[in-house]
């Protein structure tokens, strides 16, 4: 299997990773330009940059690559004998990200949900939808969700990857479901957390999650109501309010935050606000 097969299944398997290129080789190298290796997001690799220090300092990058979703050009000489490699030629790497395809979670398979599975993937999303009731949760009631499982509330998220580009929405059938999978979604980097519900309901879960040890900060990373107001009222209205919001959020956001989940303020009517950063 080639690095491309080995890149096919990480986005599969909604796993991250990058991609080492030698771009440029002069003089007598272990590999010659065209030479590529993978890393995963488990730190293995596929193929090869020739052994030795450069190929464990370009692991090391690609990993940093995976973390902050830049690409990296990095020139090693191998006249200097901290390459471990004393060849007598240079080397040039080029790094890229390749980051899992985009991801919504949704955690509540009802009309709500089952609505929002299907404007998720109209839009691009691989979507994951989780509830606790087989008669729910399953390919016949969610034929648009990508994955379909049925887990328990209180641990919804297990078997789940989650990173900062996971989008989050809960949308289950009762309050103390819905407090049990905020609890879980604040566990994880998820860089959007929204939740269906009124205005008051914000301050209830609010009161719960402080209760529960949560911070203000982490609590600021709820969406609640979730979704742009166009004063929606039917299931399928609702989740393309959730989905402009989804795709707004990612794409304002991330502009303005970077990497780092929920450094944004909501207002009260579910209407995204992105914030500075915080250093």
């Amino acid at each position: 299997m080639d690095v491309y097969d080995e890149i096919m299944d990480l986005k599969r398997g909604n796993r991250a990773g990058a991609l080492a290129t030698i771009v440029q080789a002069t003089g007598s190298t272990p590999q010659k330009a065209g030479a590529k290796m993978l890393v995963r997001d488990d730190g293995s690799i596929a193929g090869t940059m020739g052994g030795g220090c450069i190929e464990e300092k370009v692991r090391r990058l690609a990993l940093l690559s995976m973390d902050d979703r830049e690409t990296r050009i990095v020139p090693f000489d191998l006249t200097e004998t901290e390459s471990g490699l004393v060849c007598g030629g240079n080397l040039v790497v080029f790094i890229e990200p390749v980051v899992p395809a985009l991801h919504l979670v949704i955690l509540g398979a009802g009309h709500v949900g089952a609505a929002v599975a299907k404007a998720a993937r109209f839009v691009g999303y691989r979507t994951t939808v989780i509830d606790d009731r087989k008669e729910y949760a399953n390919r016949d009631v969610l034929p648009d969700a990508d994955e379909v499982l049925v887990n328990d509330f209180t641990n919804p998220l297990r078997g789940v990857r989650v990173w900062n580009e996971t989008g989050i929405v809960i949308a289950t059938r009762g309050h103390a479901n819905d407090l049990d999978a905020l609890k879980a979604a604040l566990l994880t980097p998820a860089g959007y957390i929204g939740l269906v519900g009124s205005r008051r309901k914000r301050s209830v879960v609010s009161g719960a999650l402080v209760d529960a040890g949560f911070s203000n900060d982490d609590i600021g990373r709820i969406i609640v109501p979730v979704g742009i107001p166009i004063g929606s009222e039917t299931p399928e209205e609702i989740a393309i309010s959730i989905m402009a919001q989804v795709i707004e959020y990612r794409r304002n956001h991330a502009e303005k935050c970077g990497d780092s989940p929920g450094c944004g303020t909501i207002a009260a009517d579910g209407e995204g606000k992105a914030a500075a950063p915080a250093r």
